[in-house]
């Protein structure tokens, strides 16, 4: 079989990447399938622990998008640890200015512990690896306290891991979102405008972390009400045609990551921290599946025809993962967040193969038709 590029079509093609952690591994391994095929997209609009991937796959800090977007895969606590105490401490930290020496310390000046904070060292992934890391964070100082209002540091290794002066410069147009709670609205910021305090503001879900404050003003996370970043895309207050409120309303393929509208998701918790963790994503299970749905009945449908405006394909990141590991889909262990990196991988292949037209990518030729080609 001969495969042959159609030059005669160009979609105009965004990518939606939503929230979710841990299971982002899932988007991690489907945008490393999206890199080996070759797909571009026009626009990428990102909220929560989208905007992480989405940033992973522009603008790594070294420059390798699949080998960034595979260390995200292993982030994970090795599974004899998380068994014992289901925290993941290598992302989630401690809190206060001394604990922010401390990292500083440990993870870049120290040069017997800066090695296992290094994703490329041989010593940076494992168990013992995984195991030191506990201790030194278990020796971490914090002003945690009951005044505190929230848990953890805001994203402390966002500059270890994206190349914030290259953002501006990425090829497509890439927008984040985070909820600004002084004028109770949204707030997207494009991709000349993202600092790591941006990041940090989109990636500041209620309780885990503080709410962040940006310019005199507090932010939560985007995702923790709109998981999925539809607003940056169209406008449909467009009035006379121009476009010029609607930043994209050119587009005419929409590609959606969405690891949270699974009622799978919803189960009877294992123990107390596995009801924690059902307390955060039982909510936004409804509110991901309600952002597709409005998206698509208030503005994606043409009511004078009731056609589509533009194509949404969704991307079944979650239909490959086994059943009896649904339970396990939220754990930060290195086991799950391996598996669903593959599930994603598998997932992200079969989608370019299934809309290969759309995406623009080489389509094979049915084999008859070579056959035939062949004997003419």
């Amino acid at each position: 079989m001969t495969a042959k590029v159609n030059p005669s079509h160009k979609h105009k093609k965004a990518l939606l990447i939503g929230g979710g952690a841990p299971n982002s591994s899932l988007m991690a391994g489907a945008l490393v399938a999206f890199l080996e095929k070759g797909v571009e997209f026009d626009v990428i609009s990102a909220s929560g622990a989208g905007a992480l991937m989405g940033l992973l796959y522009t603008a790594p800090k070294e420059g390798n998008p699949r080998q960034a977007l595979e260390d995200w895969a292993k982030v994970g606590v090795s599974d004899a640890i998380y068994n014992r105490f289901p925290v993941n401490y290598k992302v989630f930290m401690k809190p206060g200015d001394q604990a922010a020496t401390y990292r500083d310390w440990i993870m870049n000046r120290n040069p017997f512990t800066k090695p296992l904070y290094d994703p490329s060292s041989p010593v940076g992934h494992g168990f013992f690896s995984d195991m030191a890391k506990f201790f030194l964070a278990a020796m971490s100082p914090s002003d945690l306290s009951g005044k505190s209002l929230g848990m953890c540091a805001h994203l402390p290794f966002a500059e270890q891991v994206i190349n914030f002066d290259a953002i501006p410069k990425i090829k497509p147009e890439f927008y984040i979102n985070a909820y600004n709670m002084n004028r109770s609205k949204m707030t997207i910021w494009n991709k000349s405008e993202i600092t790591p305090e941006h990041l940090r503001a989109a990636f500041s879900f209620p309780l885990i972390y503080p709410p962040y404050t940006l310019n005199g003003e507090d932010y939560i996370e985007g995702a923790a009400i709109d998981t999925l970043n539809f607003k940056a895309l169209v406008n449909d207050d467009d009035k006379g045609g121009t476009c010029e409120l609607g930043k994209h309303c050119d587009l005419d393929t929409l590609v959606i990551f969405d690891i949270l509208g699974a009622d799978q998701l919803i189960r009877k918790p294992r123990d107390l921290y596995d009801a924690w963790v059902g307390s955060i994503i039982t909510p936004l299970v409804e509110i991901a599946k309600d952002d597709i749905r409005l998206f698509q009945y208030q503005h994606n449908i043409d009511p004078k025809t009731g056609k589509e405006k533009r194509k949404l394909l969704k991307v079944d990141l979650m239909g490959g993962i086994p059943k009896d590991h649904w339970p396990q889909v939220m754990d930060w262990s290195a086991t799950n967040l391996q598996l669903l990196y593959k599930v994603g991988y598998e997932a992200g292949l079969k989608f370019c193969e299934e809309h290969a037209e759309l995406l623009d990518l080489p389509t094979k030729k049915p084999a008859v038709a070579t056959e035939a080609a062949a004997t003419a």
